[in-house]
């Protein structure tokens, strides 16, 4: 966490035309950091700085979308940060204001989402006292956020703002919170504005350019290898690093895989492209995981719902992994190469060496390895399941991708999250859900943020009916500012995924996860926010009803009713290793390096149902 110190309050001085209240000097301070849109819900200790916002927003300028739980506001601001690459912003009023935003700031924290929140907060003489509303904002969000602040001193807001913004959005992004007590707030003072780019934090420099010789090194096993494997997580998408990815992987023929956060920073129509993996990955890309022989992370944190049984996660690999945070590299898996710095950084530093030295990929060298993958690929496809009398859910969301391929998408958390992450294949910055915290309740609320962020675009809330109904009250707010969001919900009647491990592992003891009864009327529902909700039972009206709500010029609840029972897969067993999937197509059995064997002339790696070795033709 940075440090920083507030300055000793000074004496008063006389009143002066620029006098200004601290609520003033945050909100311009907001401004000047190019803040438009803040999503936040009003109390009595944040007043002062509403009362302030209103002028401003009779300026112009900056706009306040008001939430119905301060949970949507932090849930819109990051769906704002992670479509925009910019700061999100939100507000609460102390005490259960403060205290409802903090999952939203701990599913920023654990995706490295840039966001500044603010809060109201008991004036200075009450804290401590247990006065009315008082929370300790500060102390609990301490293991939550990147960094945080109480304003002690109206003098110090402008600079405060401005180190709020610059931690949020360098290095490793991520949440700052700033807590203003009312009568800082409300205090006047010589206000002298701070601009953007000018504050100068001691002791917080983060790094973004790599270690050349550890380049180097990195370009050495590259070079050198036969079967490496991209593997791109989150940090891609934040450093915007799309660009160099698809260099680096064309020009050494690399096969590409992400996380569920990396999605978008790699084509996925590309041929190189192998989907995401882990958990619920494909199936090519956890085999291709567990049998390359170099693995180059980039902006990837080697997560539990990833490796699988860590220990055998890339076991037979070399590492080289990339990441801005000092703190990842190393921390669930020893690289043999470590590179600190900006992702984006560092893979211009890789490439302009490999153009300075005349390095250049030799396509043959991975062509055995990507024509295997390229028949795990075929043997084992992702399934699409198909019934005579109800939907699958599948079906539902290769509709979406069909007729909305350029949408952005929010999720919910479990299957259909699962399920759209499979089957859409979005750009950068276009597919947006919570993967660390794997908050339910996050997609009604991000989406809100997202097309306050791009109103131009198409923004579908991909969602289930367990996750839609606990922030189901911001439709009002998509009724009230007319936010055009489409939400799909796939309706199995359960928490799905919840019922999915209890089949799977708990012997079918269903307990506490059955939702088929108490789901609202969606027509109804609908109807009382003054917006338009469809119900599709038939897969045959699925298209219509798809094309229907995206041409509809209104918020949209499309509720699908989809197979019960429909289970996600592949899947990774808690315990096991990535190649011991479960749920796979029944084809011809995979070919893994246990049935491998080396040749004893030239080494090489070979299939045992061959008598000769491919490389150098002996005999076996």
């Amino acid at each position: 966490m940075v440090r920083s110190r507030s300055l000793p309050p000074k004496a008063d001085t006389p009143k002066a035309s620029n006098q200004r209240t601290g609520g003033f000097a945050l909100i311009d301070s907001l401004k000047r950091h190019g803040v438009k849109h803040i999503f936040g819900y009003p109390g009595g200790a944040i007043l002062p700085i509403y009362d302030e916002l209103y002028r401003a927003e009779a300026e112009g300028g900056i706009s306040h979308i008001l939430v119905r739980h301060e949970q949507g506001a932090a849930h819109a601001a990051d769906g704002y940060a992670r479509a925009t690459g910019q700061v999100g912003v939100c507000f609460a009023t102390s005490g259960p204001g403060a205290t409802n935003l903090v999952t939203g700031i701990a599913t920023a924290q654990m995706d490295s989402i840039p966001m500044v929140i603010v809060t109201g907060q008991v004036p200075l003489a009450a804290i401590g006292t247990d006065a009315f509303q008082e929370t300790d904002i500060y102390g609990i969000t301490i293991p939550i956020v990147k960094h945080s602040y109480v304003v002690r001193d109206p003098r110090d807001m402008a600079r405060i703002v401005g180190e709020a913004f610059h931690i949020a959005s360098s290095g490793r992004p991520g949440p700052v919170l700033i807590d203003v007590p009312k009568d800082v707030a409300l205090a006047e003072f010589d206000y002298i504005p701070v601009e953007p780019g000018t504050v100068r934090l001691i002791g917080y420099r983060p790094t973004n350019k790599g270690n050349p010789r550890q380049i180097s090194q990195a370009l050495d096993l590259i070079k050198e290898s036969h079967q490496p494997l991209l593997y791109i997580g989150g940090g891609a998408i934040a450093s915007g690093a799309h660009a160099e990815i698809k260099e680096l992987a064309e020009l050494f023929q690399i096969p590409v895989t992400t996380t569920l956060l990396g999605k978008g920073s790699f084509d996925e129509k590309h041929p190189l492209a192998v989907g995401m993996l882990g958990m619920h990955g494909t199936a090519y890309a956890n085999f291709a995981v567990s049998e390359c022989d170099l693995l180059i992370a980039v902006g990837a944190r080697f997560d539990d719902r990833v490796t699988g049984k860590l220990d055998e996660f890339a076991s037979r690999a070399k590492v080289i992994h990339i990441d801005i945070d000092p703190a990842e590299v190393g921390k669930n898996r020893a690289p043999q190469v470590p590179i600190v710095g900006d992702v984006r950084q560092v893979l211009m530093d890789l490439l302009r060496r490999c153009h300075e030295i005349g390095v250049y990929g030799e396509p043959s060298q991975t062509q055995a390895w990507r024509d295997r993958i390229d028949r795990w690929r075929e043997d084992y496809p992702l399934q699409v399941s198909d019934y005579p009398d109800a939907i699958s859910p599948q079906q539902v969301i290769v509709e979406l991708a069909n007729q909305a391929p350029d949408a952005y998408y929010t999720t919910d958390v479990g299957q259909h999250q699962m399920w759209a992450a499979q089957f859409l294949k979005n750009g950068p910055r276009q597919w947006i859900t919570s993967g660390g915290l794997g908050t339910m309740g996050f997609g009604v609320p991000a989406a809100m943020g997202v097309k306050v962020a791009v109103p131009e675009a198409q923004v579908i809330c991909v969602s289930g009916d367990a996750s839609f109904q606990m922030n189901l009250q911001e439709l009002g707010t998509l009724a009230q500012f007319k936010i055009n969001v489409k939400t799909v919900i796939l309706n199995n009647g359960w928490q799905g995924m919840v019922r999915q491990w209890q089949e799977a592992f708990y012997e079918e003891r269903y307990s506490s996860s059955n939702m088929e009864v108490g789901m609202p009327n969606i027509i109804l529902l609908a109807q009382a926010y003054g917006i338009k909700g469809m119900v599709v039972e038939r897969k045959e009206d699925l298209p219509d009803a798809v094309a229907e709500m995206l041409a509809a010029d209104c918020p949209v609840i499309l509720e699908v009713r989809v197979k019960r029972d429909e289970n996600c897969y592949p899947m990774v067993p808690p315990g096991k290793s990535n190649a011991q999937m479960v749920g796979l197509p029944k084809r011809p059995p995979v070919q893994t390096l246990a049935e491998l064997i080396y040749c004893n002339c030239c080494g090489a790696k070979t299939v045992n149902s061959n008598n000769f070795c491919p490389e150098c033709g002996t005999k076996l």
